[in-house]
């Protein structure tokens, strides 16, 4: 076995003038790393994160993009993203199709407001453009600093709630009633709604033993039982070259782009997508010993183009908004200092693309429990939120509510965004409202003016 340290490596000429290119491009040693723990720390962010290539594209199904092109789609945007990260901005960040905004896209732009798919991905172009255009004049930033704590905590729990709700409603543990109460109880002796709860326990199982793929390896073994049970057809073959982009690839729609009604969605994505980012960026950085004295990140500009280019990217290729993932935290608790771990992951995921006929078959039974412990891990921010002070939990109460029962993301966050200002107002506190967050409450206001009501 190659024993890849500094030292080993200096007893091997081509080895070392690999660690040379490498630490010239990487500064592997500077951050006081190793290539070994750079490649690990990269194999453990792709284990965990690896759902988002049957995932997004199962959600996006209910938009109508078809699932093949739909997965080469996830996949090219997180090897384009992940490079990005890696060898501009130089961090072990991964870069995929976020969760909450592909829902958005696919539940809310689409099967509730009426859109085809085609003007969603417009949406994610022109939020993708407005993301670069305020990142290199250094507003984009300034936007998000404005945005208080207890709105990003909410955030983050309502579309957890949201994503919960979608998975019990794809799996059949809960359904719409045709009376009566608006929800109930699905069918829960019914074989595939067993095999979903059996799903969703054998991850809470593995998430309990510190297992890093609980996600993945809960997602293949249900689809391995529903396949042998007969609950779902497995593919006709599991391996092939992947599918074409061109079903899906550049097919934008920008027929609604200078219509009013069409603002508000685009003004959502960019305020999910730019939350997201931050969050991500700030958190992962901070248990990472990224941030200087002052709490920020040094050249927090170079990430944040990566993650504005590949939203762009992102809806070319025919998926939603992309980012910095959440999930990039199991690498950098693994050891990834440097854009090395941002590479490895790249590499991981394009050994994916020759799997399509498989992930195309993955039935709701095994994505569904995936989707409820996705919003399980999302509930953990609300205990950061105060709830002895009225003016910060009333706001965030309404983001966490209104996403839930309206089955709307948007909706929620920007009332979140109107009633935050509002409360401090009516609490003499204003003066705690920076000025990014007024010109926010404003767009949020023209959101629901503007809003296309059914």
């Amino acid at each position: 076995m190659l024993d890849c340290t500094w030292s080993a490596c200096s007893r091997h000429v081509s080895c070392f003038d690999v660690f040379s290119l490498l630490e010239q491009i990487f500064r592997v040693q500077k951050a006081g790393s190793t290539l070994r723990r750079e490649a690990i720390a990269g194999l453990t962010t792709f284990v965990t994160m690896s759902y988002i290539v049957a995932v997004n594209p199962a959600i996006l199904k209910s938009a109508g993009i078809p699932t093949g092109p739909s997965m080469v789609a996830t996949i090219a945007t997180t090897i384009f993203g992940t490079l990005l990260m890696g060898l501009y901005a130089n961090r072990p960040f991964a870069i995929a199709p976020y969760m909450g905004e592909n829902a958005f896209i696919a539940f809310t732009v689409v099967k509730a407001l009426g859109y085809s798919w085609q003007a969603a991905l417009a949406a994610v172009f022109l939020a993708g453009v407005l993301f670069l255009l305020l990142t290199l004049f250094r507003l984009r930033q300034w936007l998000v600093e404005a945005i208080p704590g207890a709105l990003r905590h909410s955030f983050a729990v309502g579309i957890g709630l949201f994503l919960t709700f979608v998975g019990l409603n794809e799996t059949g543990i809960v359904r719409s009633s045709s009376g009566g109460a608006p929800l109930q109880a699905g069918h829960l002796t019914a074989a595939p709604v067993l095999l979903a709860i059996g799903g969703f326990l054998l991850m809470a199982v593995l998430m309990i033993r510190r297992f890093h793929a609980a996600i993945l390896t809960g997602i293949l073994a249900t689809t391995v039982i529903a396949f042998v049970a007969g609950i779902a057809a497995p593919p006709t073959k599991w391996i092939s070259f992947p599918p074409s982009l061109g079903p899906i690839a550049f097919h934008l729609d920008f027929s609604h782009a200078l219509s009013w009604k069409f603002f508000p969605i685009v003004l959502t994505i960019f305020v999910m997508a730019f939350v997201d980012t931050m969050g991500t960026l700030i958190g992962v950085s901070a248990r990472a010993g990224f941030l200087d004295e002052h709490g920020n990140l040094p050249e927090i500009g170079r990430p944040m183009l990566a993650d504005a280019f590949s939203t762009i990217f992102a809806s070319l290729a025919g998926t939603s908004t992309s980012g910095a993932f959440i999930e990039s935290a199991t690498g950098v608790e693994a050891g990834g200092r440097t854009g090395l771990t941002a590479v490895v992951v790249a590499i991981c995921f394009a050994g994916t693309l020759l799997f399509s006929p498989f992930i195309a078959a993955i039935p709701a039974q095994a994505y569904g429990p995936a989707l409820i412990i996705v919003g399980l891990l999302m509930l953990a921010p609300i205990t950061r939120i105060r709830f002895d002070d009225y003016t910060e939990l009333v706001p965030a109460f309404a983001v966490i509510a209104l996403m839930s029962f309206t089955y709307n993301i948007g909706i929620g966050i920007t009332a979140g965004f109107v009633l935050y200002p509002l409360c401090k107002a009516v609490g003499g506190r204003w003066t705690e409202v920076k000025p990014g967050l007024w010109l926010l409450a404003g767009l949020s206001l023209l959101f629901f003016v503007f809003y296309p009501y059914a």
